[in-house]
């Protein structure tokens, strides 16, 4: 069987997780990255059971319990002013708890460090793409031209490639941005670090999660905002405006915003779910593909399912199957995530509080374990070998 080499283009978790999978089947892979060097900006990653697996199956389980601060059950929801609504749900249906808070920065240098040095190329920045029955080409700003059996594009929600699946349109701003940062354990001493833990309020929610082994403490403040802004992880955000907003919640979320001397701000965006990823050779992942909103945490995981499922198709297919492959991969990734940009909306609604009657809103909360668990508990590995089988 002639394997197929695959060019990834984009280097964050998507891409660097994809290409872990890949060689982890025995596939020749290239990243290549736009920016000068791999790096995230400091903020947290909330890592669940369903991509935790699959970190597991390419030899990153010890290294996510290294560098990931294991999430417990004492995590809960309370309303804005500290009155206990629900605990959150942390285990799968069958029991297992594999929930890490992480800092950006260690899952992009793990990711990478698992890899062979030779195959990430930074400072190459995708503007066009070609490709024939046979093969497909990238050619990068900086003048090379790089040749593979499939490109892949995890270069997310601008991706510069997706327009060679399906026309381009604007990412959706749904009227909030987060505040997020870094506060190091010294200065929160008594905070606890086994457990995640968010306050519902009107308009706004605030979540706080432990990371880097429990070393730092990450937290996210969520605010409505009346223009859009343009979208990035790393625009400055002004901490006292950050205070303001969260003034009169619970005191322990004031013990953590004191500790604030700096934060980033972050607009939200997503995009209506595609109805194609995939043409020719050519196929999206994560980002790129499904923009989602943070509030199920799954953006860094459904890119993880990703790739998991990308190269277990892969592995079992001829080069010249490659367009076949790729059609499975988008057909059996494509409706989950739909169904899961559309959750995280609405449970964005759900933790702002847009309700007249909290106690439904408080309910609907304590219910949400019941879809958590099967989120969870969703391995995609079995459902790639079919869908590879299919092809056969």
């Amino acid at each position: 069987m002639a394997k197929s080499h695959i060019m990834i283009v984009g280097g964050g978790i998507g891409g660097l997780f994809a290409a872990n999978a890949l060689i982890s089947q025995g596939l020749k892979v290239s990243v290549y990255e736009q920016a000068p060097a791999l790096g995230e900006i400091g903020a947290g990653v909330y890592i669940t059971p369903n991509s935790v697996r699959q970190l597991e199956r390419v030899g990153l389980g010890a290294a996510t319990e290294k560098w990931g601060a294991r999430v417990g059950e004492k995590s809960y929801y309370f309303r804005h002013d500290g009155t206990p609504i629900a605990p959150v749900q942390v285990t799968d249906a069958s029991g297992w708890n594999a929930n890490f808070g992480m800092h950006r920065a260690d899952l992009v240098d793990y990711l990478a460090g698992n890899l062979p040095k030779d195959i990430i190329h930074c400072g190459h920045r995708a503007v066009s793409f070609e490709q024939d029955s046979s093969k497909a080409s990238v050619t990068f700003a900086n003048g090379v031209v790089a040749e593979a059996d499939v490109v892949v594009a995890a270069d997310g929600i601008h991706s510069e490639l997706r327009p060679y699946v399906f026309p381009p349109s604007k990412p959706v701003f749904h009227g909030t941005i987060s505040y997020r940062g870094l506060v190091p354990r010294e200065q929160l001493p008594d905070w606890p670090m086994d457990r995640w833990e968010m306050w519902a309020g009107p308009s706004k929610h605030f979540l706080v999660f432990p990371v880097r082994h429990g070393t730092m403490v990450n937290y996210v403040g969520f605010v409505p905002a009346d223009e859009e802004m343009k979208e990035s992880w790393s625009a400055p955000g002004n901490p006292d405006t950050l205070r303001a907003e969260f003034a009169g919640w619970d005191p322990r979320i004031g013990q953590v915003l004191k500790q604030v001397d700096k934060c980033f701000r972050w607009a939200l965006y997503d995009r209506e779910p595609l109805p194609t990823w995939t043409k020719g050779r050519l196929t999206l992942l994560g980002d790129s593909a499904h923009p989602m909103l943070p509030h199920l945490g799954q953006g860094a995981n459904q890119s993880i399912e990703d790739g998991m499922a990308l190269a277990t198709i892969l592995a079992q297919v001829d080069n010249a199957d490659v367009p076949a492959a790729l059609q499975a991969y988008e057909r059996l990734r494509r409706e989950r995530v739909a169904q899961i940009q559309l959750g995280a909306r609405q449970n964005g609604l759900r933790v702002d509080s847009a309700y007249t009657d909290l106690a439904v809103r408080d309910a609907e909360l304590a219910a949400h374990a019941e879809f958590r668990k099967h989120l969870y508990a969703y391995d995609v590995v079995p459902a790639a070998r079919a869908a590879a089988t299919a092809l056969a």
